[in-house]
């Protein structure tokens, strides 16, 4: 649908729900999407996949409904929106929720994220057949089950009863392999993925040899004995590990009773080293975006500043809850309820060089397993499976399975031993962070 034709079906819906008495805010976005997978030698997957969806928050006397439609033709469409009409007289009143960014008219106006690909597609077909046949070809390799090339093309468009009509669209690439190694009886596997938005931004050769490394060196791997220990997490296993605990910074969490950092903005909550930003545009970062999921512009937001907690994220609804403004971090999409979201989290660098946040003996975690089944994040408690390796001043010394990590998550950010002064981000692209070393981390191994 051209940008014309989705601004006029878009305005016309919203006459609409004024002739009903309501306001309301609509999300539609179109996707495109094609992968490739490798498969002993051959291609075993070409998929082109496209979709698109609608969705709407109505409002009529302070009470909310949310229903969306695949489909945009008139009749789907008007059975959307008495879908969220119908849901909305059953639901309790919010005077939280309204519609109040007025005229917004943002675009994402980022030639980086939207770059035009011209590559052609059997170049992306011998990048996925070279993803599995290189893998194969390094000594002990029995498998690479998981590989493929995938790309994107995602288009959204906001608008609601105030006026506003924003709009956003990018494009993104990506790869990722795996390897399985067999040797003396013994295997182990590991899985990793690249993100670019250009072709030609894909490197298989470094990401080959990254995942063959890992899937390699824990292949001896034993349990250490039981214990505390100094540790670091490599970038992809700190996110995953943030990402379980995220709500912590969320103001919905805080409106609904259930966040632990509810009352402590203006106190410290880490260790005096960690600073933590929510930042628009960041080199090469895949979570950029002029507007958030009411339209209001996004913003940079000092979350965490030398371990006190300076602010919440949030949207129209929790900040009027709070009597705050909204800090640009709503997050809605087609068929979800209004919500908070960062965009890329920066933790910030530290006063030690990376040689001395690797100095003396340390664990190395480079896999975490069963995370999210593992972790309460409310009190913080956690609890999985773990490999990686045992390390002296920088070297790898014995590769580590079989332990389980203990600890709780809100202590642990005071428990911080070391901070570098180096950035990196994580594979995805939207979580950076210098090494950082915890101390006092439960081990149970042997």
């Amino acid at each position: 649908m051209s940008q014309l034709d989705m601004n006029h079906l878009l305005g016309s819906l919203l006459n609409k729900v004024a002739d009903l008495g309501a306001e309301a805010d609509l999300i539609a976005n179109q996707d495109r999407a094609f992968s490739l997978k490798a498969d002993k030698g051959e291609l075993g997957e070409y998929k082109v996949t496209s979709s698109q969806q609608l969705g709407i928050r109505l409002i009529k006397d302070g009470r909310v409904g949310i229903a969306y439609s695949e489909s945009l033709d008139e009749v789907a469409l008007d059975a959307m929106l008495q879908d969220a009409l119908d849901a909305s007289r059953f639901a309790r009143v919010d005077a939280d929720q309204a519609i109040r960014v007025s005229n917004s008219h943002l675009h994402t106006d980022s030639a980086e994220i939207n770059q035009p690909d011209n590559t052609p597609v059997e170049e992306k077909i011998a990048l996925t057949l070279r993803l599995e046949a290189d893998m194969l070809a390094l000594p002990d390799v029995t498998g690479a089950p998981y590989n493929g090339f995938f790309e994107g093309e995602s288009r959204l468009w906001l608008a609601n009863s105030q006026g506003s009509l924003c709009q956003h669209r990018e494009f993104s690439v990506g790869c990722h392999s795996s390897a399985l190694i067999e040797r003396d009886g013994r295997q182990s596997m590991h899985y990793q993925g690249q993100y670019a938005r250009r072709f030609d931004e894909l490197d298989a050769a470094p990401l080959i040899e990254q995942i063959h490394a890992v899937a390699d060196g824990l292949l001896l791997g034993e349990a250490v004995p039981s214990g505390r220990y100094s540790a670091l997490f490599t970038l992809n296993c700190l996110a995953s590990l943030f990402g379980c605990f995220q709500a912590a910074l969320s103001g919905k969490w805080a409106q609904q009773g259930i966040n632990p950092w509810r009352d402590k903005v203006g106190q410290g909550v880490a260790s005096r080293w960690l600073t933590l930003e929510s930042r628009v545009q960041m080199p090469g970062g895949m979570k950029i975006k002029a507007f958030d999921g009411e339209g209001a512009p996004t913003r940079d937001l000092l979350l965490i500043g030398e371990g006190e907690l300076k602010t919440l994220l949030h949207n129209s609804a929790t900040a009027h809850h709070f009597g705050l403004q909204s800090n640009g971090a709503a997050a809605r999409s087609a068929r979800g309820a209004l919500d908070v979201s960062p965009r890329h989290l920066v933790f910030g660098t530290g006063p030690h060089s990376e040689a001395e946040v690797k100095a003396g003996e340390y664990l190395e975690l480079v896999k975490l397993d069963g995370l999210h089944s593992g972790a309460d994040a409310v009190s913080g408690d956690f609890s999985f499976g773990a490999s990686g390796f045992l390390c002296r001043d920088g070297v790898r010394i014995q590769p580590v399975r079989g332990i389980t990590v203990a600890g709780n998550f809100y202590r642990l950010l005071g428990e911080l031993e070391a901070v570098g002064d180096r950035l990196h981000h994580d594979d995805g692209k939207g979580f950076y962070a210098p090494l950082i070393r915890f101390g006092g981390l439960s081990i149970a191994g042997k």
